[in-house]
C-alpha cells in the first residue's frame, strides 16, 4: 500500500483528461456498486491500440509511475514499449497506486469486456465500470482470498438489485 491515500479522483481525472480508453474494475468498482469495502488502488482494464498505449504513457508520465514491490534503483521506463511488451503492471505513483491491467481473469480485455460496463459519474468524472454481474464473475475468477471475501456483500447487492 501507498505511504499516503491514493488519490482516486486525481488518478481518474488524469486518465480521463488525456483520453485514455480503460474500464473501472477491482475494489473501486465494487464502491461505485455501494460496496463498503475499503479498497487502496484503482485498478482499470485499458485497451491496448497503439493510440491508447500512447495516451496512457502521456498521462502517467508526469505521475513517475515505478513497478510497486520492485527494489528501488531497478530501472523501469513505462512507455509505449514497454507497455506493448506487457500486459499487467501493478503501479505506484505520485497519486497512489495503480494496477493497469491489459486482461482481468473471468474477463478478458478491454474489447471483450466493454459491452459489459456502465457508465458512472465518479468523483465529478465520467468513465466505464464494469457491471455488478460482470464485477461478481471476476471477483470468482481471480480466486484470491481478497476477491472471495468481498465476493458475499457483491452477491447479496446483486440478489437485492434483482429483486428491486
Amino acid at each position: 500500500m501507498n505511504e499516503r491515500p491514493t488519490d482516486f479522483a486525481g488518478l481518474l481525472k488524469q486518465l480521463l483528461d488525456t483520453g485514455v480508453e480503460f474500464i473501472l474494475v477491482g475494489g473501486l468498482a465494487g464502491n461505485v456498486h455501494g460496496a463498503a469495502r475499503a479498497t487502496y488502488d484503482v485498478d482499470i482494464v485499458y485497451r491496448r491500440t497503439p493510440d491508447n498505449l500512447r495516451r496512457l504513457t502521456d498521462a502517467l508520465a508526469p505521475l513517475q509511475p515505478y513497478l510497486r514491490g520492485a527494489p528501488p534503483g531497478l530501472p523501469f521506463v513505462l512507455d509505449v514499449e514497454t507497455l506493448a511488451r506487457g500486459l499487467n503492471f501493478t503501479l505506484r505513483t505520485t497519486l497512489g497506486d495503480l494496477d493497469l491491467l491489459g486482461e482481468v481473469t473471468g474477463g478478458g480485455t478491454f474489447d471483450a469486456l466493454v459491452s459489459d460496463t456502465i457508465g458512472i459519474t465518479l468523483f465529478g468524472v465520467e468513465c466505464r465500470c464494469v457491471s455488478l454481474e460482470t464485477l461478481i464473475r471476476l471477483k470468482q475468477a481471480a480466486g484470491r482470498p481478497k476477491d472471495l471475501e468481498a465476493l458475499a456483500e457483491l452477491e447479496a447487492m446483486y440478489e437485492e438489485q434483482d429483486r428491486a
